[in-house]
């Protein structure tokens, strides 16, 4: 029986081709966009949440779409760029480190993907925040203000913070994801589908985001944080110390709930779109080439 499955698997992988860059590339962006515009009222709230002025006088439930522009246009650019590296590092890594270290290189890939990545989701990342706590403002009026108080660099303050966030997050969340997969298509017999998957996405993103809230309500305050203040200059103890003192543990897991239902479903989306993107793309690739 497991010799059938092998097969089995072997046959489906040989008419899926691993995705080149171009592949990644177009998946990611799909996927990325589908994401932020579909959850982006969860995303707020979450924000609003954790802000350091409070859900209500961050906005409430007012403006709801703040910063949606920035979110949608560096949606697909960030998502494009931790998957094309994220697939190039794993492609690398199997031709160098032996199968039963598999999870090493998921692990390994998903943190390069990050770090690339983050040089585009970081100013994203301000600029929409600062946005959904300010409704009163649009995203470009936020940028230009940013820009003119606080330069180039404004844009990325918070840039570490969001690698310490996303690191951790990615080295539980892509692992699972993964693993799920895998132990769902040696049951089936054959690889999984894009639904399938997508189910696999969700569960993997409702344990990563639950697990790490404490750290994204870390980088939020760093990067909503007035400039010169102590919090502004991106020490991510400091700022959970200061979480601690003043809300204690409900603090630091504030919007532990929108953040998990965003990442489950957004996971669910995400991955489905990617996978199933991954596939339109090798079908219609493989019937040009003929």
């Amino acid at each position: 029986m497991e010799v059938h499955i092998n097969e089995n698997m072997n046959s489906e992988r040989s008419h899926r081709a691993e995705p080149d860059f171009l592949m990644a590339l177009m998946a990611g962006s799909a996927a990325g966009l589908a994401v932020d515009i579909t959850l982006f009222p969860l995303d707020t709230i979450k924000t609003r949440l954790q802000s350091a002025q409070g859900f209500w006088k961050a906005g409430g439930f007012r403006g709801i779409y703040s910063g949606l522009a920035s979110a949608a246009t560096g949606s697909a650019p960030n998502a494009a760029a931790f998957f094309c590296t994220y697939e190039m590092v794993k492609q690398l890594g199997r031709g160098w480190v032996p199968m039963s270290f598999e999870p090493v290189i998921h692990m390994g890939a998903a943190s390069c993907g990050e770090v690339v990545a983050c040089l585009v989701r970081v100013p994203v990342e301000v600029v929409k925040q600062r946005a959904q706590t300010r409704p009163e403002l649009n995203s470009w009026s936020v940028l230009k203000r940013t820009l003119k108080t606080e330069g180039i660099f404004g844009l990325y303050r918070g840039y570490l913070s969001t690698v310490i966030r996303e690191i951790p997050f990615s080295l539980i969340q892509f692992p699972l994801w993964e693993v799920f997969k895998k132990v769902w298509s040696a049951h089936r017999g054959q690889y999984v589908d894009s639904w399938q998957s997508s189910v696999c996405g969700a569960i993997a993103g409702c344990i990563s985001s639950g697990i790490t809230t404490p750290l994204d309500v870390a980088k939020t305050r760093i990067m909503l944080a007035e400039k010169g203040s102590s919090t502004s200059k991106g020490h991510i103890l400091p700022v959970l110390r200061d979480v601690w003192r003043e809300k204690g543990l409900r603090g630091l897991f504030a919007g532990a709930v929108p953040r998990i239902m965003w990442i489950s479903v957004g996971g669910a989306i995400f991955f489905g779109v990617y996978e199933e993107t991954k596939s339109i793309w090798a079908y219609y690739y493989q019937r040009i080439l003929g």
